[in-house]
């Protein structure tokens, strides 16, 4: 069904085209899903989130770093990611006004969005930001993510890893450098009493 939706888009999927491409007849997939269309859709929407969740991906050990590896892992950079991104992208556009699948795809988007969290509070760790700032920057990675996926569902290629890891590079790089390190800041807060007491000691 991955390929009938990416090929026609997920509400010109029928009980008929499904069976004509997988060569099942229309009687078994009604006995395993029902006289709807309804059940294999659901069916094929948890198949795309196993599928995305599974894949095989090498995290480095720099938290910066890390962070290209998830994106670039996300992002749909083969031939097969790219027909199972359009697929979720349709099922994602489905929800808006679904909300038996609204609530599958908000749970893994949120999901999502708390792992982007966490791996950007490791990646900034030694620097100084605020939560409101830390929520922000997270959001725009998210994003860049979303970005990613619904671009791709619109062209007739995959993107190229090279080109998403630089991007993610890039973005980082200027996170980094517009926060300041914190082992400056609390060496400045550490030593101020030191010279406070030394100036006392001349006075």
């Amino acid at each position: 069904m991955i390929d009938e939706i990416a090929a026609h888009g997920i509400r010109s999927v029928t009980l008929a085209r499904i069976s004509a491409r997988t060569g099942l007849a229309i009687g078994s997939i009604r006995h395993y899903f029902g006289d709807t269309i309804r059940e294999v859709m659901r069916f094929t929407l948890g198949v795309l989130m196993q599928r995305a969740a599974q894949r095989d991906a090498t995290m480095s050990d720099d938290p910066v770093a890390r962070i290209a590896d998830v994106i670039a892992f996300a992002a749909p950079t083969s031939e097969q990611e790219r027909r199972e991104n359009i697929a979720l992208v349709e099922y994602r556009v489905m929800a808006r006004t679904d909300p038996e699948l609204a609530a599958d795809i908000a749970a893994t988007s949120l999901a999502g969005a708390e792992v982007v969290r966490s791996l950007l509070r490791d990646a900034l760790a030694d620097r100084v930001i605020d939560e409101e700032a830390l929520h922000r920057e997270a959001l725009l990675l998210f994003a860049l993510i979303e970005g990613f996926s619904f671009s791709s569902a619109l062209f007739s290629a995959p993107l190229r890893e090279t080109d998403v890891r630089a991007v993610v590079t890039a973005t980082m790089q200027r996170l980094r450098d517009a926060c300041p390190p914190a082992e400056k800041a609390v060496g400045g807060r550490a030593g101020a009493p030191e010279a406070a007491e030394e100036s006392r000691s001349r006075g």
